[in-house]
């Protein structure tokens, strides 16, 4: 009768068992544990997410369960769990004025990482986000701190540091005396001519903000970029609110060139200035203290176009 009893219990045991694993595999089909990556409510219904590294085709039909869902193809990647109908391209490092190499491939789960080239470098302290490298400079004399990823070179001075700095306080002396005598001379000068009231007016007048003609600066452009110089046109297009994007792709249009790469520059800036763009170029200069830059091209827009 005890061995009855026994093989009766085993029995009742195995078939409880078996009705857990059952409602196991039933939950599993109707999708509760197998939304691992969350859900997402479409006509309805909560469908679970694809997992990374693929893309929605067809949404589910039934609530809790997976649509279909499709890896992603060549040269494209999501990076986390989405519901998207399509994954994204993967970055290109192959531009060809970039000087980008390839640190680590696309995959279906995580984008392109880029890094400069050998012997270039990158101004950002993130240099997997830089859009353009730049070649190390070559030191003649020897390197005193070598070029890294985000670093230029640093060079090694001509002289020691003592006899520079000797050099330099004497050129600083020499030079403060020539001006002081010149003072004195000017000063003179000008008291016995014009008297002292002229003098101490002087400066003012020499002080007195630059204006410019409103003229069309199209027929001037290339003297004007010519006079302004990359560096200084750049410090003007940033001042007036243009992107660094745009800035770097006169850069990437024309490498090597400067006086391209100016022109290019300022063209953009003309046109989003408009009629006012000579005075407004004359008065960014002038406050930038490139006054000289700022009367060479008054007295370039004096003259008749070429």
């Amino acid at each position: 009768m005890a061995a009855a009893s026994s093989e009766v219990l085993a029995l009742c045991a195995l078939l409880f068992l078996c009705a857990l694993v059952a409602d196991s595999s039933a939950e599993g089909r109707n999708g509760g544990p197998l939304c691992v990556d969350g859900t997402y409510e479409h006509g309805g219904r909560l469908c679970c997410q694809c997992s990374a590294g693929q893309h929605l085709k067809e949404h589910c039909t039934a609530n809790l369960q997976y649509g279909v869902c499709e890896n992603c193809s060549a040269n494209l990647y999501n990076i986390q769990p989405n519901s998207l109908d399509s994954c994204e391209p993967c970055t290109s490092c192959s531009h060809p004025n970039a000087n980008l190499e390839v640190k680590e491939a696309c995959t279906p789960v995580r984008d392109t990482k880029c890094r400069c080239k050998k012997d270039h470098y990158c101004s950002s302290d993130d240099t997997e986000k830089c859009r353009i490298c730049h070649p190390c400079e070559v030191c003649p004399e020897g390197i005193k701190v070598a070029c890294t990823a985000n670093n230029n070179t640093v060079c090694k001075d001509k002289m020691e540091e003592g006899t520079r700095n000797g050099m330099i306080m004497g050129l600083v002396a020499i030079v403060l005396c020539v001006i002081g005598l010149a003072s004195f001379f000017l000063f003179k000068r000008y008291r016995k001519r014009n008297g002292s009231q002229d003098i101490i007016r002087a400066p003012e007048a020499e002080m007195k903000p630059l204006t410019a003609q409103v003229v069309d600066l199209q027929p001037h452009l290339p003297d004007i970029a010519e006079i302004i110089g990359w560096k200084d046109m750049k410090e003007v297009a940033t001042r007036s609110g243009i992107q660094d994007p745009v800035i770097e792709s006169c850069q990437l249009d024309h490498p090597n060139d400067s006086q391209e790469q100016t022109l290019q520059l300022l063209k953009i800036w003309v046109e989003m200035q408009g009629k006012e763009a000579s005075n407004m170029l004359v008065k960014i200069l002038e406050e930038n203290k490139k006054r000289g830059k700022a009367e060479k091209i008054i007295e370039q827009l004096s003259k008749p176009p070429a």
